[in-house]
């Protein structure tokens, strides 16, 4: 039987001629050559890093090191937590401050000269405040003003007023 063995030819055996067989074999003998050698490289690589990440350093250091960078995002974490409480208190004052204006200046009495008169529209983010209108006449200043809910008045306005209350609502 191993005479057998012996005597059958490598291309009756696998039905490739002979020197193609060799020419495949040699073909991944040099790719697993070039494996090698990209896999050498990348050890050396990672060695070097190795050595330059544990130079001058032992456990006890590194556990130090650690420990600091953790101590480090503790009072990143507070701190943050901290911004949230003062963003949110600064948040709730914004509803008790007016930040959209509205101011028309107009003549209200013909006679005048130039626009001394205004109206004056304030809200807040809810769009609540008031509006504040100054006529200005031979006898004096008359001042008045008309509360606003929801971006509405509570009183008739007049033009000027309606005028500086589009104004303050676009503001935003």
């Amino acid at each position: 039987m191993m005479d057998i063995l012996y005597n059958l030819d490598l291309e009756q055996l696998t039905g490739i001629p002979s020197d193609i067989f060799v020419i495949g074999l040699a073909l991944i003998v040099v790719i697993l050559i070039i494996i090698v050698i990209i896999n050498a490289v990348k050890t050396t690589k990672m060695r070097k890093s190795y050595r330059i990440f544990m130079e001058g350093k032992n456990g006890q250091s590194l556990e130090n090191i650690l420990l600091e960078r953790l101590k480090q995002m503790e009072r990143v974490i507070s701190t943050e937590e901290e911004n949230r409480k003062q963003v949110k208190e600064v948040m709730d004052h914004l509803d008790h401050t007016y930040q959209k204006v509205g101011l028309v200046k107009y003549n209200a009495f013909n006679e005048m000269g130039g626009k001394l008169s205004f109206s004056l529209a304030l809200l807040n983010r809810k769009n609540d405040g008031f509006i504040l209108n100054a006529m200005h006449s031979r006898e004096g200043c008359f001042t008045y003003i008309k509360e606003v809910i929801n971006g509405n008045a509570v009183i008739l306005l007049a033009d000027e007023e309606k005028e500086a209350l589009e104004m303050a609502l676009k503001d935003e």
